[in-house]
C-alpha cells in the first residue's frame, strides 16, 4: 500500500511561510507542518494552526542556523551573541558530540523547545530537525528521549531512495547521497528502539527548495510502497529573511506545487492514500 504524508517545514519562520501553509492545507494536499517555536512569526503560525483542526503540527527542532529559545547567556558555547545557532554543521557537530558542556547546552535548548511547543496548546503530531540535524546521533537521541516526555510518538527519517527520482526527472546519485542513506539507519534504530514510529521514505532532500509542480507530479506518480513523507518549503512570496537564509530556494513555486492539479493527479495515479503521522501509530 502506498501512503503519503504531505508536509511543510519552517512553519513560523515568516508570515509568508505561514500564509502558504494555511492556503496549501485548505486548498491543496498539505496535511502536516513543522513549527519553529522561536521563529519570528511563530505566534502567527500558532494562531493559524488553531483555526485548522485537521492540520497536524509538530516540532521543527532548531539547533543550527536559527534562533534559540533560551538566552545566549544560557548557551554561550553553541550560540552566537545574537542568540542564533551558527550555520556550521561541522563545528556544532563537534561541540554536540565531544564537548560535555555542548551536550548540556543542547539538552537544555531541546527541552526548552518542547516546552515552548507544549505551551502553545497544540497537540504534538511529530518532530524533526532543521537541516536534518537529528541525524547527528547526539541530537537524535536527545530529541527522542526528551520528546517522549512531552508525548512525542513520531519522528522523520530522511531516507530518500533514488529510483523514484530517476523516474521523475533529472537526477544524479552521488557517493554522498548513498552515504547519507546508510547513515539514516542509525536514526531509524534510535526511533524504533524508543518505541516511536517513523516513515519508510522521505522526499524533498535532493530537490530541496526546488520541489516544483512538474517535478512533484512526476514523483507522486512513481512513489514506492510504504509510507512516504514529501516535504516542502512553501511561501506566498520571498521576504528579506527568506532571501538571506535560502537565496536559491523557489518558495513560491513550492507553494504552487502543493496546490497544483498535477500533483494531486500524480498521487491519484499511483493510488497513494493521503495520510498523517497518526496513521502510523498503532491504535
Amino acid at each position: 500500500m502506498k501512503r503519503a504524508i504531505i508536509s511543510a517545514d519552517d512553519f513560523g519562520l515568516s508570515v509568508e511561510v505561514n500564509e502558504a501553509i494555511e492556503i496549501a492545507h485548505r486548498e491543496g494536499v498539505l496535511s502536516t507542518a513543522s513549527l519553529m517555536v522561536a521563529g519570528p512569526a511563530a505566534e502567527d503560525a500558532v494562531e493559524r494552526a488553531k483555526r485548522l483542526p485537521n492540520l497536524g503540527v509538530g516540532l521543527h527542532l532548531v539547533v543550527i542556523e536559527g534562533a534559540s529559545v533560551l538566552p545566549h547567556t544560557r548557551l554561550p558555547l553553541v550560540t552566537q551573541p545574537d542568540g542564533w545557532f551558527s550555520s556550521s554543521q561541522l563545528g556544532l557537530g563537534i561541540d554536540y558530540f565531544f564537548r560535555p558542556e555542548g551536550r548540556k547546552e543542547l539538552a537544555a535548548e531541546i527541552t526548552a523547545q518542547f516546552e515552548a511547543f507544549r505551551r502553545t496548546g497544540l497537540v504534538l503530531d511529530h518532530a524533526n530537525a532543521h537541516k536534518h540535524m537529528h541525524l547527528h546521533p547526539t541530537v537524535g537521541r536527545l530529541l527522542i528521549d526528551i520528546g517522549k516526555q512531552y508525548g512525542l510518538r513520531a519522528v522523520r527519517t530522511p531516507l530518500e531512495p533514488p529510483e523514484p527520482l530517476y523516474a521523475a526527472g533529472t537526477y544524479t546519485d552521488t557517493l554522498g547521497d548513498a552515504a547519507l542513506r546508510r547513515w539514516t539507519n542509525l536514526l531509524r534504530h534510535q526511533i524504533l528502539s524508543a518505541g516511536l514510529v517513523t516513515n519508510d521514505w522521505c522526499f524533498g532532500l535532493a530537490w530541496s527548495g526546488h520541489m516544483t509542480a512538474d517535478r512533484v507530479a512526476a514523483l507522486a506518480a512513481h512513489l514506492p510502497e510504504g509510507m512516504s513523507e514529501i516535504y516542502f518549503h512553501p511561501a506566498t512570496h520571498k521576504n528579506a529573511l527568506l532571501q538571506k537564509l535560502m537565496p536559491t530556494y523557489e518558495h513560491k513555486a513550492e507553494f504552487e506545487a502543493l496546490c497544483s492539479s498535477g500533483f494531486r493527479a500524480g498521487l491519484e495515479h499511483s493510488h497513494a492514500v493521503l495520510s498523517g503521522w497518526r496513521d502510523l501509530i498503532p491504535s
